[in-house]
């Protein structure tokens, strides 16, 4: 490559660069600006926050501004996983009349009511949680002994179903809360995971003392956060504090 060609491309990685930083400061003034509701979306365990991004847009068409927040769970903890989220939430700009959802899949939103209780703001709207263990998951206890377990780390080692468990240290919500659990036959798994479940989590252990709604869907538990109806039911609740009727049962 001549040096003609080189000094081109690096001009334009420079534009593109420069444009990024300015559309992400356009963005930042718009969203300070606006009177749309801001929806943040925390996704689960060992995935990327490009699993919200189906989510990200249904929400946007149907008129939320969002934010996607992004973290490693990987061998670290819950503690660790919480410091990371609560600054990128710290840095979102809401205007004072704007209202703020928090939507999140699996450990994310164990991670939200975490964060939730420990800040109480007056611009808190509603919350969903889509296939949360928030009684823990037997999925854990099984097979905490597991190399392949302890591989993932701290944060999935916590999340079994004892007093102790990350989960069952989480406050009751104080907030508007709707829950979506998922429920699937295509895992043989009665042996440690007993009743109804969606793979990894027991239906009974997404329910939440003071949830408002709850709606169960025939959607695995990695597929609950692109899933079409999962998306619909999400806007339906952040529209009007509840599920469609056609679709919920308690």
């Amino acid at each position: 490559m001549n040096i003609t060609v080189m000094t081109t491309l690096f001009r334009i990685t420079i534009l593109i660069t420069l444009f990024a930083v300015e559309v992400t400061h356009l963005d930042a003034q718009q969203i300070a600006s606006s009177n749309s509701d801001m929806v943040v979306l925390v996704h689960g365990l060992g995935r990327g926050k490009s699993i919200m991004y189906p989510l990200r847009a249904q929400l946007e068409q149907a008129g939320f501004l969002t934010a996607l927040i992004d973290y490693r769970s990987i061998n670290r903890s819950p503690e660790q996983i919480l410091t990371d989220v609560m600054k990128q939430i710290d840095t979102i700009r809401i205007a004072p009349n704007q209202i703020i959802h928090f939507v999140g899949h699996s450990l994310g939103g164990l991670i939200i009511r975490a964060y939730l209780d420990s800040n109480h703001g007056n611009n808190l709207g509603k919350v969903i949680l889509i296939g949360s263990p928030n009684k823990g998951t037997p999925f854990v206890d099984h097979f905490r002994d597991a190399w392949w377990l302890k591989l993932v780390g701290q944060a999935a080692m916590s999340l079994g179903t004892d007093s102790l468990s990350f989960p069952r240290k989480l406050r009751a919500p104080y907030y508007p809360v709707g829950v979506i659990a998922g429920i699937s036959s295509a895992f043989n798994n009665d042996d440690f995971i007993p009743g109804e479940d969606d793979g990894m989590v027991p239906v009974e252990s997404t329910k939440i003392e003071g949830m408002t709604d709850f709606i169960l869907l025939k959607v695995s538990h990695s597929a609950l956060p692109k899933n079409e109806e999962v998306m619909r039911q999400t806007i339906a609740f952040l529209k009007n504090g509840k599920f469609t009727p056609e679709s919920t049962g308690k």
